[in-house]
């Protein structure tokens, strides 16, 4: 094996990420940019004005500026400027695989239709697996702070296209919205045939994760920090190697944990659950996936083992075939081997 470092290691490893809001990799030059050609005034004056709000105190803070620079966002080929930046950007980070997350109601709710949505993204997402070689699933999230009358008028919107939307999701605000409020919708989801997960345990307590599990019937839960405060939960987490879609920056950013030497991957590591690494919201936390990975080694003395042990897990809780996901651990375990 090479002795390389630790970051040229990562920087270099065949990854997967399952847990990216296409949203939150709005990067301030391209909102500014896409601004202008719409048309549309920022409060920002700047750049720099803008990113010196990135200081977030919690969840509703940071959401408060995401739904702000997503109202630029008003035609197709915003949508696809927006979504092919984030794939050229983990292109380079040697990101193989990705499983976003898009908000149809953070436009619907503006007057944009669901159509122009959903073609500017996927046709950078197929521009992407063409001539950057890079798998995707598509997840539709609900919003949680809004009610389930909107989710189901979402999911009747989304009907047309199921053949491109691989599952559908639950974010936003998490406090005082549990899953519990969209069990309906869920349950009418898996029967359109479409996976499910949902956002839980991250602000919210551990008993949004049972929810989850009990009455959306995830198959996934993201986030999930606060599972550790319950060990029968850990247990059946275990016991059905759940996987958690953790963003370690993210937690960071908006003070699910106080540093990041405090964040529980390890721990959630040591028990045997089935943790993966992701990037959340990039532009607004601070790094795409390998800063994530990079920062957490630093902080938490992540060894080069348990690097490719959560590279792995990303790649087994992920949506592609048996087949697929042979062809990835190999190219995985070559570059571990070697490296």
């Amino acid at each position: 094996m090479n002795t390389i470092s630790l970051e040229t290691f990562i920087n270099g490893i065949p990854k997967a990420e399952l847990h990216l809001h296409i949203e939150g990799t709005f990067e301030p030059e391209l909102m500014f940019e896409i601004a202008k050609r719409n048309d549309i005034h920022i409060k920002y004056n700047s750049v720099d004005e803008l990113k010196s709000a990135y200081n977030f105190s919690n969840l509703q803070e940071f959401l408060d500026i995401y739904y702000e620079g997503a109202n630029v966002l008003i035609h197709e080929q915003d949508f696809y400027d927006l979504t092919w930046a984030y794939l050229t950007k983990i292109h380079s980070q040697n990101v193989v695989h990705t499983e976003i997350f898009f908000d149809p109601q953070t436009h619907t709710d503006r007057g944009i239709s669901f159509d122009v949505v959903i073609n500017g993204i996927r046709r950078a997402m197929e521009d992407g697996r063409e001539k950057l070689g890079i798998s995707y699933k598509l997840i539709m999230s609900y919003l949680r702070h809004l009610d389930e009358a909107s989710a189901f008028n979402t999911l009747e919107q989304a009907l047309p296209y199921r053949d491109w939307i691989s599952g559908v999701g639950l974010d936003s605000s998490e406090v005082g919205n549990p899953p519990s409020k969209f069990e309906r919708v869920f349950a009418k989801s898996r029967e359109e045939g479409f996976a499910v997960v949902a956002h839980a345990g991250e602000e919210g307590p551990s008993e949004y994760i049972w929810e989850a599990l009990d009455l959306l019937k995830i198959v996934r839960v993201d986030h999930g920090n606060r599972c550790l405060e319950d060990d029968k939960l850990v247990e059946l987490l275990v016991q059905r190697q759940m996987p958690l879609t953790l963003c370690p920056l993210s937690n960071l950013e908006l003070k699910v944990v106080k540093k990041l030497e405090d964040h529980p991957l390890v721990e959630m590591m040591n028990r045997n659950l089935l943790v993966t690494v992701n990037s959340d919201d990039p532009a607004y936390f601070g790094g795409y996936m390998n800063e994530n990975y990079t920062e957490t080694a630093k902080a938490l003395n992540l060894t080069k083992t348990q690097i490719t042990e959560l590279v792995k897990n990303s790649f087994k809780a992920s949506w592609l075939s048996d087949q697929e996901k042979a062809i990835k651990l190999d190219l995985l375990d070559s570059y571990a081997q070697n490296n």
